[in-house]
């Protein structure tokens, strides 16, 4: 499973990127291949490029505010999630986008 996201957080200092670690952290546990950029005070980090876009099978949104470069993930199944959530429960959430891509199929 190819989960791809981005984390915002209103500073984008501490929230973004502890999102993004936690997420990327309960993909490895879980065995899923998941990329979170964080987009905050400093720019986008860790981009996720047109490619990796068209390859995930989910995008997940973490994030309660506006983020640029939505139409990348076009057609693309998504869930938007309070950043607060992915980092008090990362393995939930994946778990929750994991199963929304197999309600689908």
């Amino acid at each position: 499973m190819k989960i791809v996201g981005i984390s915002a957080c209103p500073a984008g200092l501490a929230h973004t990127p502890m999102a993004a670690k936690a997420l990327q952290k309960a993909g490895v546990k879980l065995g899923y291949d998941v990329k979170i950029e964080q987009q905050g005070s400093l720019g986008q980090v860790d981009k996720i490029s047109q490619a990796e876009a068209d390859a995930a099978d989910f995008v997940l949104l973490a994030t309660d505010q506006k983020v640029i470069g939505l139409e990348r993930f076009e057609g693309k199944p998504q869930l938007r999630v309070n950043i607060s959530t992915c980092i008090k429960a990362p393995e939930a959430v994946l778990k929750k986008c994991v199963q929304a891509v197999e309600q689908r199929q």
